[in-house]
């Protein structure tokens, strides 16, 4: 998608727009391209429009890119959506890409109940860990080793988890993201 900013050089542009459903409440992000097709669509309707803007360009259109779009009918969520999958992203997310027994940089996930001692791989039971960590754990409980975890798993709080870790969002965005716990 070709924009330029309101009045300036045309430039290709990343920038991200958040969608919120019929009742206000954050959905996801989403590209400047597809904020724009469900606007035209009559989907969508802007919500706030940042003061320099970018633009969408077409030979007969000319449609302000805007920071947030809310769509016209409810989008209803299933409540498996709720509980987010466990990927290896979502639990470093989760638990702030800390380890769980030293509290240093995580960049592996670690089982606290070994598989192969019949643990099972859910939110409970993983953690993040430093590699040192990980490699020194291997199939043991960390009782045998007089380990402590330094803060609980827990299965992450519904849909809402997720805003918490959204790298340097929009302050346009402030009013509708739920307030970090």
């Amino acid at each position: 998608m070709v924009t330029a900013p309101a009045g300036g050089a045309v430039v290709a542009s990343m920038d991200r727009v958040l969608l919120l459903n019929a009742t206000f409440e954050p959905l996801q992000l989403l590209s400047e391209r597809r904020a724009v097709v469900l606007m035209l669509a009559g989907r969508a309707e802007p919500i706030a429009i940042a003061e320099h803007h970018a633009v969408c360009r077409s030979a007969t259109l000319v449609v302000p890119i805007p920071a947030i779009v809310r769509l016209h009918e409810m989008v209803k969520l299933p409540t498996k959506v709720r509980t987010p999958p466990l990927t290896r992203r979502s639990l470093l997310l989760r638990d702030s890409f800390r380890c769980a027994y030293c509290l240093e940089h995580a960049d592996t996930i670690d089982h606290v109940v070994p598989r192969s001692r019949g643990g099972s791989h859910e939110w409970t039971n993983v953690v993040a860990a430093c590699r040192r960590h990980n490699m020194q754990k291997g199939d043991r409980l960390i009782e045998e080793l007089g380990w402590r975890l330094h803060f609980e798993p827990r299965v992450p709080d519904g849909p809402w988890w997720r805003w918490r870790h959204v790298p340097d969002p929009n302050p346009l965005w402030a009013p509708f993201l739920p307030r970090a716990s």
